[in-house]
Formats: structure tokens, sequence, C-alpha cells
């Protein structure tokens, strides 16, 4: 594998906090010192527009039958640990583990797919490849640290119906970074959804 730390210290990364706790306290601003009974009756939902990417590892059942468990644990403890480093360098968030996957949520579009394609470069020569499935849209921001919404599954399905070491993407590629290319298009179908066209297929152009 490559695109390994070297054991360098890192300096640590300053940013304005972006999370779900400050959009909440944004949203919510006229009405933060408000008496109890001044306040709007009835639930509180926040949506915001996001990108969402769903990674898995393919193959990791299979991995784990042929190379035990033992193996499979360093394999995902590697995964996990890449996947926290590149995102925080992307500038996105880890919001999910899922098992052998990971759920990363971006406010922009291009940084989340910088993130998926680092994911597939690092991971393709390992013997095991990951899927990614990214898509862009209104969520429901839900008891402020979950999302819930149409992009939230399209991604998830989209992720499961990529082959190994492919990006399936609905969101904009105008802007994509130049080691990543936009191939053609395809058409998937989505339980609960239907067929969903226009289906960018990313590749790395490295």
């Amino acid at each position: 594998m490559t695109d390994e730390p070297t054991g360098e210290l890192l300096v640590p990364l300053l940013a304005k906090d972006t999370g779900p706790a400050r959009e909440w306290a944004a949203a919510a601003q006229a009405d933060q010192i408000a008496a109890p009974d001044a306040l709007p009756q009835g639930e509180t939902h926040l949506n915001v527009t996001r990108t969402f990417c769903f990674v898995d590892l393919s193959g990791f059942t299979a991995y784990t039958r042929t190379r035990g468990p033992h193996a499979a644990v360093r394999l995902l403890g590697e995964f996990r640990r890449i996947t926290r480093n590149v995102a925080a360098k992307r500038g996105v968030r880890v919001a999910k583990w899922l098992g052998d996957g990971v759920m990363v949520v971006g406010t922009d579009p291009t940084p989340t797919i910088a993130f998926g394609a680092h994911l597939i470069h690092h991971f393709r020569d390992s013997g095991l490849a990951v899927r990614v499935g990214i898509a862009t849209g209104i969520a429901l921001l839900f008891e402020g640290d979950d999302y819930i919404g149409e992009p939230v599954n399209i991604a998830s399905k989209l992720c499961a119906a990529a082959e190994p070491g492919e990006m399936l993407a609905v969101t904009d590629t105008t802007d994509l970074p130049d080691w990543v290319s936009c191939g053609d298009d395809v058409s998937v179908r989505i339980k609960g959804i239907g067929a969903v066209g226009g289906v960018h297929r990313l590749d790395l152009a490295l």
C-alpha cells in the first residue's frame, strides 16, 4: 500500500467549526434565548445540502474466510486509519462506520469525489479493492448527527452497485480534480426508487 505517513509529526489542522452543532445554532438563532412559551410549536427539522459518499471493501467476507479473522481485523484497522486520515486532509467528515464500509459527508462535491478516488487509488494494489457511491442533494439533519433523505439512499445503493475499484456518482462533475475523469453515464436500478439515469462513472487518471 502507498500514501503512508513516514512518522513525521503533522501540524494540527485548524478550521472554523462547520459541523451540525453550529448549523443548528445558526438556524435557531432567533429563538435561542426566547422564553419557553415563545418557542414555535411542533417538531424542528433542519434541511441541508450535502454530498454523501459511501465506501466499502469489496470481497471482505471472502478475505476473512481465506485469511482468517486476525488478518481481516488488521485490514479493517488499516482501512479505517487511512479513511480518517484522508477525510481530514480532504475536508470531509466521517459520519459513521458501517462494518467494512464507511459513510462520509462533504459540504462540496469536489473534495468528496477526491476523497473517494483517493481511497480507490490507495487500495487498488492491496489485493482488495474498494467501491464508491456518491450523491448530492438535500437531506434532513436528524437529531443533530444523522442524515435522512434520498441522496443518502442513492449514494449507498450506488456503492452497492459499483464494481470493485469503481466510483458511481450522481453529483456535479464540472469541477473534477485533474486526476479524476468522467466516463460514460450509466443507468442504475435502485430498489424503492427505480431506474436512476445520468449516473457518472468516475475513473482515476493516475
